[in-house]
């Protein structure tokens, strides 16, 4: 599961390109962390992205 709790970023998809301009599918995933948090005043284990992390939109439990 690689989708983010907070803001819901998940997997995004697009193309390899080679010097050819051959084109094959690949995916960008996001740098989920699964980290305790607190929601709605319980701690709880969430899956949310770094950016969510490092801006502070997930409170942690301690």
């Amino acid at each position: 599961m690689a989708k983010c709790t907070c803001c819901g970023k998940g997997v995004s998809f697009g193309h390899n390109v080679s010097h050819s301009n051959r084109k094959t599918a690949r995916t960008w995933k996001p740098n989920i962390r699964k980290v305790r948090a607190v929601v709605n005043g319980n701690n709880k284990t969430v899956a949310v992205c770094s950016r969510c992390l490092r801006s502070g939109r997930v409170s942690r439990a301690i």
